[in-house]
């Protein structure tokens, strides 16, 4: 029994300190009075009031007491702190002791060694270490101003969650958003939900994001795009460093160009805004709007450099393009916008329509205001071969220089060594007449829509137009011809396939492509020459040199044929 007694002492002892603990303690007061009339069960404090409870004090003019509910009221000037980080005035605060809660308005300005924050109605659970508004009020650190209608300060983690209308203004730009949590201690801003940033040369729209407002770092996560003075970069990730002017994105990017209409699209991009400059790998192609068409360019890696009147594109590696009119293929492009010169290098090719050209280096110069093409340069080994229901068209020689109308190739001049063949046809019904071989320093030739109008051999020419019988098949290939028909992009998606393709030789002695057949233990070619394939075996071919002295040989056969020929008529 007296255990028990004494149990219940000792728990009625505990109850009563934690009760006497939670009390409003009344610290000091110049006059107290009591109007049960107007505050029933209420003591009136007047003067120097100072309270005290649990950790906090408050002073104030004036504050009424009601003890048995252990809330103070207090009116004017009131000063509300918490240990030594938390200082608040206002005009009025309530004050609840036993569910420790604040309600604070008028004038209300709450400092923190972080922060200082102001606004007409603050709200404070101490239990929980939560300020919160919800008619607006400014946050001010040594960085930022926050302002927004809504929001929740935690002072355990100096976190503020701003809610609606949210506006960050920082020296250097502007943020807004509907949903900001903002920690005053790093700097550091979370966005949520639609958001944006202007700065003085540039603006940034996200729906997701990280931003270090003291290191100007920011990363964004969702619909997130950056716009500069005269560019857009796009990515499902966005990185930017605002003090170097550095960004970068990853995934779906999209970097444009606003002022000269073009865009370039790939999974990884990095932008220098000093530089204007700018590298796209992964998938990356270049789309520019040339004449209502649009120009694809793709390579490994693109680089564009300089500022808008003065832009490079250049591309490396596994280079392809294509325009409904004209594609090609090569190792790199260096395009200066400027100029209007786009070089190709490194076993070029390009075609148009039913066309090929080739050479060491090509050379395409369009004009800057129109942007049409305006001539084209093929330097070293040039090649153009023309397809032809009896075979191929070819002209060849040391350098190729054309002029375009139109986008049309309409004048080429072959400078050095000129050779060419072509099957001649008659204008009325179209039908062969025989072939025209011409061998000479310089030859000019007259095109219109790739049709062969004229042409004339400058010095020393040779050669003419055969019949058919009389000349064979071994020779209507121009030494150096490679048709690269199966390395053509016929659509804007081709220029993304990788093709090491060898170049497809052509069979001299029946004027036509070498079929090449995967078989077990690698790739070997093997030769199909289609009418022959099912008959009997193919003799060893003899050697190259043996085949240029018969090919030489025959070709002074027919000519020596003719020139007996003219002479009879004569």
């Amino acid at each position: 029994m007296f255990r028990k007694l004494f149990c219940i002492l000792i728990l009625f002892t505990t109850v009563v300190g934690y009760a006497q603990r939670k009390r409003i303690h009344i610290v000091h007061a110049d006059n107290s009075i009591k109007d049960e009339e107007k505050y029933p069960g209420a003591t009136i404090l007047l003067g120097n009031v100072y309270v005290e409870h649990e950790g906090i004090s408050m002073r104030s003019k004036k504050a009424i007491h009601y003890e048995k509910k252990n809330i103070l009221k207090a009116f004017g000037d009131v000063v509300l702190n918490q240990g030594d980080t938390i200082t608040q005035t206002s005009k009025f605060v309530t004050y609840n002791g036993n569910t420790k809660k604040a309600r604070s308005w008028g004038n209300v300005v709450l400092k923190d060694p972080l922060m200082t924050l102001t606004t007409d109605t603050l709200y404070f659970d101490r239990l929980k270490q939560l300020l919160y508004y919800k008619s607006g009020a400014t946050i001010r650190d040594t960085t930022n101003v926050l302002e927004s209608k809504e929001g929740n300060y935690f002072l355990e983690t100096s976190k503020f969650q701003a809610l609606s209308d949210v506006v960050l203004t920082n020296p250097d730009y502007v943020l807004k958003s509907n949903h900001l949590d903002y920690f005053t201690d790093s700097g550091y801003a979370f966005l949520y939900g639609p958001s944006t940033i202007t700065g003085k040369d540039n603006f940034i729209y996200t729906e997701k994001g990280f931003y270090d407002t003291k290191a100007d770092i920011s990363h964004f996560t969702k619909n997130s795009r950056i716009e500069f003075k005269n560019r857009q970069v796009k990515g499902d990730s966005l990185y930017y460093d605002r003090t170097r002017g550095f960004a970068s994105a990853s995934n779906h990017i999209q970097l444009k160009d606003t002022l000269n209409n073009s865009v370039i699209r790939g999974n990884y991009a990095e932008f220098y805004q000093p530089l204007d400059s700018a590298f796209v790998v992964g998938r990356a192609v270049a789309i520019t709007e040339i004449d209502k068409d649009s120009m694809y360019i793709h390579g490994d890696t693109l680089l564009v450099t300089g500022k808008p009147e003065k832009r490079i594109l250049r591309a490396f590696h596994h280079v392809k393009f294509f325009k409904s009119d004209l594609s090609g293929k090569c190792d790199s492009i260096h395009s200066n916008q400027q100029t209007g010169l786009t070089q190709l290098f490194k076993s070029p090719v390009i075609w148009s329509e039913n066309s090929q050209i080739t050479g060491d280096s090509i050379h395409l110069i369009s004009n800057t205001k129109t942007e049409k093409l305006d001539s084209l340069k093929v330097l070293r080994n040039a090649f153009i071969i023309q397809k032809d229901s009896a075979g191929f068209n070819q002209i060849k020689g040391r350098n190729i220089l054309g002029k375009f109308i139109d986008n049309d190739l309409q004048d080429v001049h072959v400078v050095g060594n000129a050779e060419s063949i072509f099957f001649v046809r008659n204008e009325s019904d179209n039908s062969l007449i025989g072939i025209d071989k011409t061998t000479s320093s310089s030859i000019q030739f007259k095109f219109k829509k790739s049709e062969l109008q004229s042409s004339k051999s400058i010095t020393k020419p040779d050669g003419g137009t055969y019949p058919l019988s009389e000349f064979p098949e071994n020779v209507r290939i121009l030494r150096g011809f490679v048709w690269r028909e199966k390395e053509r992009p016929l659509a804007k998606d081709d220029i993304f396939i990788v093709d090491d393709i060898a170049p497809q030789k052509v069979d001299k002695k029946i004027g036509k492509p070498v079929i090449t057949k995967p078989i077990k233990g690698g790739e070997i070619p093997v030769k199909d020459t289609s009418e022959q394939a099912d008959k009997k075996p193919a003799k060893r071919q003899p050697s190259k040199n043996i085949l240029k002295k018969n090919q030489a040989q025959t070709l002074k056969t027919l000519v020596d044929t003719k020139k007996k020929n003219v002479k009879k008529d004569k």
